[in-house]
């Protein structure tokens, strides 16, 4: 079994597991409430979720458990590869978000809500509870993974990795839905990567 790679630079300083739990909770909250604006319009994103929107959308099953199934394979790749720790806090975020988005709904309800503003919201809210998952050693899925392993290794940053990616997945998902619903959940995805992109830096997390 190949060991580990390196602990990325801007895992080196060490929280506690008390900073651990409370930063977790809170990204994990804003990505759940995030990732509800855009399913309550019925919209798409990239990475492993939009994966798991578009099997969602076409069988009918709930978001929250094709999300935990689609990411089940990339856990041995994520245990080789970075780690026990890393493996663990990510399957824990994914097991959250799962259950959050499922359940969300049933204490939040939108009458109306316009387009624009809630993929702005999507993107703005899960991109921050991404960064904070990101800056306590974890991940809300197996394509995120591939991106920090990537940015680690050659520098090129995490967010413009799922960028290329969403654009594969979302060639797709214009032979499969509406225009105006791609065009949308486009927008989302390119508010949340830009988010990732601007502020999350490898070596912004160092310790003294």
């Amino acid at each position: 079994m190949p060991a580990p790679i390196p602990i990325p630079t801007f895992y080196r300083h060490k929280h506690t597991w008390i900073e651990d739990v409370q930063g977790l909770s809170i990204s994990l909250l804003a990505a759940a409430v995030g990732v509800s604006f855009l399913t309550s319009l019925g919209f798409l994103t990239g990475q492993t979720a939009g994966i798991a929107l578009l099997i969602a959308y076409v069988t009918g099953y709930s978001f929250g458990t094709v999300f935990f199934l689609v990411n089940l394979p990339f856990y041995i790749f994520s245990w080789r590869r970075l780690g026990a720790e890393f493996t663990i806090k990510s399957a824990f975020c994914v097991t959250v978000l799962s259950v959050a988005v499922d359940y969300i709904p049933l204490g939040m309800t939108f009458e109306y809500l316009n387009p624009f503003l809630g993929t702005a919201i999507f993107g703005v809210l899960t991109g921050f509870g991404l960064l904070g998952v990101f800056r306590h050693k974890g991940s809300l899925g197996g394509l995120g993974v591939i991106a920090l392993l990537i940015q680690d290794r050659t520098g090129f940053r995490a967010g413009y990795v799922q960028l290329m990616v969403d654009g594969v997945i979302f060639a797709i998902a214009f032979f499969l839905f509406d225009l105006d619903i791609v065009l949308y959940s486009l927008f989302g995805a390119a508010v949340l990567n830009g988010v990732i992109a601007f502020n999350h830096d490898k070596d912004r997390y160092i310790a003294d």
